[in-house]
């Protein structure tokens, strides 16, 4: 039986915290990517079809604007 966990995301080497590691805001970054993600690809791919630039720009948004935010917002 295979269990399903959390993924859990470490980032080494910044200079936000005494550590120099991050964890907690690089996994919830990543868990607020795949929520994005799932209602905005389907979204951009239809836009997609209509206005190319608009569906890559709502396609590229959980990766360029919701990943930095959350991970750059908690120091730990």
């Amino acid at each position: 039986m295979v269990g399903i966990g959390v993924p859990i995301c470490v980032q080494c080497g910044n200079t936000s915290n005494p550590c120099r590691c991050k964890v907690v805001g690089p996994t919830l970054g990543f868990l607020a990517f795949a929520a994005a993600a799932v209602v905005e690809w389907p979204v951009g791919a239809l836009v997609y079809c209509f206005r190319h630039s608009k569906g890559r720009k709502i396609m590229g948004h959980p990766a360029t604007v919701i990943y930095p935010s959350v991970t750059n917002a908690i120091p730990i």
